[in-house]
């Protein structure tokens, strides 16, 4: 009824506070796409606030990450997600896996990281602007890691550990692999690739993998 009372007016611009936070998360979720049809019939520009990142990736057209008062990222749900522009921002939306290396080669097409978390060095398929041994951060999201029973045949981005916890979520389970540095990696495996590996459970030997386009550098 709020909702109605103000868009009859019809507003240039109508703000919200996070107008949802009292629903069950299924009802949630249907208002949340009825609300962004509503919006784009009527043509009324929104600015909503809001703790839920779910809800904040569904509707946007365009995301501010705020810290400290200030906005430290902008852009739309797929810039903000896929390519970070800080820790914060990486560590805020979504989950991720830092690395904490230094570069040893940076090219045009691609940069080199050594890193104390893994045997091997980090290969990202992008260069970066920066002295070599200059401290880094690679940030890898869950869902962009593989287990594999068998050792990769590429000689980066990847490590051996073992399985510490699993948490089951319908279609793909969340594991954390403990490395054998110490560093715990989390991973989204779907049901399906678990399917075609013999799924691990606790205390199973492990590698973990991941593409050359997976991990973003962060310089702060």
């Amino acid at each position: 009824m709020a909702l109605a009372r103000s868009l009859v007016k019809r507003p240039k611009l109508l703000l919200l506070d996070e107008p949802m936070s009292a629903l069950d998360k299924q009802i949630r979720q249907r208002t949340q796409i009825e609300l962004v049809n509503i919006l784009e019939q009527v043509g009324v520009t929104c600015i909503m606030v809001t703790h839920d990142q779910e809800e904040a990736m569904t509707m946007a057209g365009r995301l501010a990450v705020m810290s400290e008062g200030e906005i430290i990222q902008l852009g739309t749900p797929h810039e903000i997600y896929e390519y970070p522009n800080s820790r914060f921002t990486a560590e805020f939306i979504g989950s991720t896996n830092l690395f904490e290396g230094t570069v040893i080669e940076d090219e045009p097409d691609h940069v080199f990281i050594e890193t104390p978390d893994l045997p091997r060095r980090l290969y990202v398929s992008h260069g970066i602007s920066g002295p070599l041994g200059m401290p880094v951060s690679v940030s890898v999201r869950p869902e962009r890691i593989s287990l594999t029973r068998k050792p990769p045949e590429s000689a980066y981005n990847w490590g051996h550990g073992v399985v510490t916890n699993i948490a089951y979520m319908g279609g793909y389970s969340l594991y954390h692999v403990k490395l054998d540095a110490g560093k715990t990696l989390v991973a989204h495996v779907s049901s399906l690739a678990l399917s075609e590996i013999d799924t691990p459970t606790w205390g199973d030997e492990v590698y973990v993998r991941w593409g050359t386009t997976a991990g973003v550098v962060l310089r702060s």
